[in-house]
């Protein structure tokens, strides 16, 4: 039977269910079984009422521990909030701010504990949650995309999916770090870094890049800060660490979640997305964020299930095509229909037709976020004279060549173009790239290994830029999973399910039932 992730009503006492009795009848003895094995634990653990006033002291969660199974230890009083927010600060003092220093979190949020006790009845009711420094909360944080030009002015309401998380009852833990204004600032770059929270490190191995631009999501996720974080992706930025850092990222259908309080770089492409442990929990908060949304986590989904391998977007790595060889026959095991190879068209013109629209739609859109927002900078034009005024901090690595470039297009001839370009991009991408291949093959996902592995961080000269397959999603709007696939020399490697527009829940029951056959994620060793 299919685990289905359903309405917001009942997304509460089905999160609560152990992983591993989703799905299964009361009559089945396995459920039998473990339901009595789960009671006898609760009962030994508390004997006392999980109210939002307990005072007693509970153990703390397993590290790695998922939405699911601190949702589950919730409802029978194995745990509180409280004791939740408490592990994950334990946590970030030992591992963010000490210890190896991921230098993933940007901030924490000072009304956390109080937030926990208070406990908001909903679908994440007590559940931490970390979100991206570009996401608008009108509370005692910043928010800045990792710049010192936004620290005077906070924002005056929440952005509309922070609204969600709080109504369903989440406790938003703090801000994550992330590349500078999502990654858009300057062609020399390091992914990671900003000038208000630093560079954020690779869990996996400490020297080597987290990559961008929700790198502080995806390493605080990766390493058990929390058990999941909300990331945002233009082109890349929320598969593209996700896959760097061995966990699930989702970028879902652009529109399915509102852009209302995000610092953007174009509407046409910005979107938030989950960053977890599991796509299960991917599925979870998609139920909150996008609002009437419903998933059948079905682990038969693969079966019959046809999938495009596309070569064009496969790389040269050995080692990345040899996994990716070993996950494409545990598929066919699975009943998967795999056909290989198939070839989106257009891609590279539709890149960069969108690479020149997106220059042009940035000081739009910038400069009409940065007015309403108020505040002394109010256009790009003065966030360009702020980074010149502060320079000592705010360009100590690298300039802001891609803001200065897209200053100067601003005419109505530039603008008038940019938006053929960006017409043009969609229309290559979508109907006649990602929707003409399913169509001429009668897929259900189109699939490949998300990246290759990850750079050494180097802030002399920027990334490396290793091959990541973000840009035909992205560009066209459609939804992206990237799935934990294995390691290479120590680093992950991710697998990317992508589809058409709005099929986002199928998208995530094929990569639920692939992580179910593969289960390669890792603890990271904070290697050196």
């Amino acid at each position: 039977m299919p685990e289905t992730v359903a309405s917001s009503s009942d997304l509460a006492a089905f999160s609560c269910q152990p992983r591993n009795l989703i799905g299964l009848p009361p009559g089945n003895m396995l459920w039998q079984m473990n339901r009595r094995r789960l009671l006898q634990s609760a009962a030994a653990a508390t004997l006392v009422p999980a109210a939002c006033e307990q005072k007693h002291r509970f153990s703390a969660p397993q590290p790695f521990a998922t939405l699911t199974d601190l949702a589950a230890m919730l409802k029978v009083g194995q745990t509180t909030p409280l004791a939740l927010v408490e592990h994950c600060f334990e946590r970030i003092a030992q591992l963010d701010k000490s210890g190896p220093r991921l230098n993933a979190v940007i901030e924490l949020n000072p009304a956390a504990k109080s937030l926990a006790t208070s406990c908001q009845p909903g679908a994440l009711h007590g559940l931490p949650i970390l979100i991206k420094d570009n996401i608008e909360t009108a509370d005692a944080m910043h928010t800045t995309a990792g710049s010192l030009a936004l620290r005077a002015h906070k924002p005056q309401q929440d952005a509309t999916l922070v609204t969600r998380l709080r109504e369903a009852g989440a406790i938003i833990l703090g801000k994550t770090n992330l590349s500078e204004w999502a990654n858009i600032r300057s062609p020399n770059s390091t992914s990671g870094w900003s000038a208000r929270g630093g560079l954020t490190l690779n869990p996996h191995r400490l020297t080597h890049s987290a990559s961008g631009s929700s790198s502080g999501s995806a390493a605080a996720v990766a390493a058990g800060l929390a058990p999941a974080a909300i990331g945002t992706e233009t082109n890349g930025s929320i598969v593209s660490p996700a896959s760097a850092c061995g966990i699930v990222g989702f970028k879902p259908t652009v529109g399915l979640i509102s852009g209302s309080g995000i610092i953007p770089i174009t509407h046409w492409q910005d979107t938030a997305g989950p960053m977890t442990l599991t796509v299960h929990d991917a599925a979870l908060l998609m139920q909150v964020l996008a609002g009437n949304f419903t998933v059948e986590l079905n682990p038969d989904a693969l079966k019959g299930a046809r999938l495009g391998v596309v070569r064009n977007q496969c790389g040269k790595n050995a080692q990345v095509l040899a996994l990716f060889e070993t996950a494409l026959q545990k598929l066919r095991e699975s009943g998967a229909i795999i056909v290989d190879p198939v070839k989106l068209p257009n891609m590279r013109e539709a890149g960069a037709l969108s690479w020149k629209a997106m220059l042009i739609e940035l000081r739009t859109d910038l400069n009409a976020y940065l007015k309403q927002r108020a505040g002394d900078v109010r256009s790009l034009a003065d966030l360009i004279a702020f980074n010149e005024q502060h320079r000592e901090a705010e360009m100590p690595h690298f300039g802001q060549e891609f803001f200065e470039e897209s200053e100067r297009l601003g005419t109505p001839e530039i603008i008038a173009a940019g938006t053929a370009a960006r017409e043009r991009a969609r229309r290559l991408a979508g109907p006649e790239g990602i929707d003409a291949t399913l169509q001429a093959h009668q897929l259900d996902a189109l699939i490949c290994p998300t990246n290759d592995p990850v750079g050494r961080i180097d802030l002399a000269h920027g990334d490396t830029n290793e091959r990541v397959a973000s840009t035909p999603a992205a560009v066209a709007g459609y939804p992206h999973l990237t799935v934990p696939l294995g390691f290479v020399d120590g680093l992950p490697i991710g697998f990317s399910f992508m589809g058409t527009a709005n099929t986002d829940a199928h998208i995530l029951a094929l990569g639920h039932a692939f992580e179910e056959i593969t289960q390669a994620r890792r603890t990271p060793e904070f290697l050196k």
